[in-house]
């Protein structure tokens, strides 16, 4: 399985970087694990929602240019539905007996998703309901990745 992240913004932390390395390490086994960063848009001060909308639709742009034409894309979106990690786990397996070998997941900037890219995703998951940094996110969802992947294994990880 290969599996693509499509994140606005570059990631600056080393922490998270260094994090995020480690899991795609332990990833190499099962599968890729690729970021891909597409470039963030200045967002004016007091921005009105029009203003708000073209930033979130340039920034949108630059992602569905990223996406595979035949990828599945699961779009983090806080109006999305919340699911466990053995369902994310069991929507990995089922997706690879459909024979689908790149699931691609989308975070966007800190004004979220446009609605083109939600229009594309094939699933929207809210990660929480929690507001998180949107670098730790990419952190986080590396470590659910490999969560899902040990728990299709059978490895004692998830335990």
């Amino acid at each position: 399985m290969n599996i693509l992240i499509i994140a606005v913004g570059k990631c600056k932390e080393t922490f998270i970087n260094e994090g995020i390395a480690e899991y795609k390490k332990r990833l190499t086994r099962q599968g890729s694990l690729e970021i891909v960063e597409v470039k963030d848009e200045k967002t004016p001060d007091q921005a009105s929602e029009k203003e708000n909308e073209q930033v979130k639709n340039t920034e949108g742009e630059r992602i569905l240019k990223k996406v595979p034409e035949r990828g599945y894309v699961i779009a983090l979106d806080p109006g999305g539905r919340m699911i466990s990690s053995e369902q994310l786990a069991a929507t990995f397996q089922e997706l690879a007996v459909q024979g689908t070998s790149t699931i691609v997941f989308v975070i966007g900037g800190s004004l979220g998703l446009s609605g083109e890219v939600l229009k594309r995703a094939d699933f929207k998951w809210s990660f929480s309901a929690l507001t998180f940094p949107h670098q730790l996110i990419r952190l986080m969802l590396a470590e659910q990745i490999y969560r899902a992947v040990q728990i299709n294994a059978g490895s004692p990880y998830h335990k």
